[in-house]
């Protein structure tokens, strides 16, 4: 790319407004490959049960095709055709011929954007591919383990002039975005301070019934609990933070300055392997390094803080902890517990009922795309997320959520590592948009 055409790729990214987002400069490579027939082309990389659920929303949208997928998992690629086969779609072309396939599938002409959803260590790796081969990049969360990775992926960007969107599903559910409006409009005044997180138990997740991990398991358990074992971090922010970073205009106006961590003990891990399979099992024998809960407070060049917290290794309900308050007012919104209170217009030192608030500033799209989405997963927020991944594809333009975004979010994860390994001392975000958060202006969800 010239030195004028990144320097257009950078304006562009900024160029939307309060209102609707505005289409950035894009790399020849993207969809000078459309269908003669208009449609869209999308691909696959992972196609287990994530994956197929984004496969089967994109295979029903008006103006997409399903060209190819990739998957090394017989029974994965069995159930994908099934899904197309059902939906009264043409099987798609598979590429399973071992974990490097998908580079293969890359080299098609007729595929215009790429969502992938393997397991982490994948996903910057295949993100950078899929850029380099002139396509439309979807990854899911975390979007990158490392700051080299998180630099890949905006390097990749702006050199190819391709957009990489990171699959973040929770910041299309309705509270945030009711929440979302509120900050917006100014309700609690100005924001000083929010709290999210990830406090989900995750122990049927990260063993079999077996308690059998690794090589061997299935599920997410071949991948997934490996990271609790060798990484002291906080693995999966995005899901609470992304939210948080929307509403406090993240690399618009704002950015992530710093950030400091705390771990507590690991032994959650160890005590459901002895409570399943006894104390001598040798499961329990294993240095588990990640602490059970991990708090990381990050402050932001405006001056908010954000507590984030992970706690997957405890016996708990699912919750993402939200909390926004401002000096006009404060809300705890989560599954089971949601309140509300406004200065001067909730009685005081009382909390409102969080609904008729929510239904007040209750998000256009909620309204408008509402009936359709509560038919897809987690009450409906995988609807948007893979509708916006189609519509910055069909348009040609960045993604509400950009690769700016990727890389901030998924950032907390070395830096919380980094600060966890000395003492939970600061350390410092990069400033992924290499200045340009200073100018760029906030974006709707549209």
């Amino acid at each position: 790319m010239t030195i004028s055409n990144r320097r257009s790729f950078l304006k562009t990214t900024t160029a939307a407004g309060a209102g609707l987002f505005a289409a950035p400069y894009i790399a020849k490579a993207g969809l000078s490959k459309k269908s003669k027939n208009g449609e869209v082309n999308i691909a696959f990389i992972g196609v287990g049960g994530r994956g197929r659920g984004h496969l089967k929303r994109a295979a029903s949208t008006e103006g997409v095709k399903v060209t190819a997928f990739c998957d090394i998992d017989p029974e994965a690629v069995e159930k994908t055709q099934k899904i197309l086969s059902d939906l009264g779609k043409p099987e798609a072309a598979v590429y399973s011929d071992g974990e490097h396939a998908y580079l293969e599938m890359l080299k098609r002409e007729d595929i215009d954007g790429v969502i992938i959803s393997t397991p982490w260590l994948w996903h910057t790796r295949m993100a950078v591919a899929t850029m380099k081969a002139g396509k439309y990049a979807a990854v899911e969360v975390s979007a990158a383990n490392t700051i080299e990775e998180c630099w890949d992926l905006v390097n990749t960007s702006e050199e190819t002039g391709m957009p990489c969107m990171i699959l973040e599903n929770v910041n299309y559910r309705r509270d945030a975005m009711a929440v979302m409006n509120m900050v917006k409009q100014g309700v609690f005044g100005e924001v000083v301070h929010a709290r999210c997180g990830y406090r989900h138990s995750l122990l049927d997740v990260k063993f079999n019934q077996d308690l059998k991990f690794g090589e061997g398991a299935h599920g997410e358990a071949r991948w997934r609990t490996q990271h609790s074992l060798t990484r002291n971090a906080d693995v999966y922010p995005t899901h609470g933070l992304g939210p948080i970073a929307a509403m406090l205009d993240i690399n618009r106006g704002n950015r992530f300055l710093y950030l400091t961590s705390t771990a507590t003990k690991a032994v959650g891990l160890k005590d459901y392997i002895e409570e399943k399979g006894g104390k001598d099992h040798p499961n329990a024998q294993l240095p588990w390094k990640q602490g059970d809960i991990i708090t990381s407070v990050i402050k932001t060049t405006n001056g908010e803080t954000i507590i984030v917290t992970h706690d997957c290794n405890l016996p708990r309900p699912y919750s993402l902890n939200f909390h926004v308050a401002g000096t006009d007012g404060v809300t705890d919104f989560d599954y089971g517990h949601r309140r509300i209170h406004i200065e001067g217009q909730s009685k005081a030192h009382s909390w409102d009922e969080f609904q008729a608030w929510q239904d007040k500033y209750d998000h256009p799209l909620w309204k408008k795309y509402g009936e359709i989405a509560n038919g897809a997963g987690h009450g409906g927020i995988d609807y948007f997320v893979t509708r916006e991944f189609i519509n910055a594809v069909k348009e040609q333009r960045q993604p509400v959520m950009d690769v700016y975004d990727a890389a901030a979010w998924s950032a907390v994860t070395p830096l919380s590592e980094a600060s966890i390994a000395t003492g939970s001392t600061p350390q410092y975000f990069p400033d992924f948009t290499r200045g340009q958060w200073i100018k760029r202006k906030p974006v709707e969800f549209v």
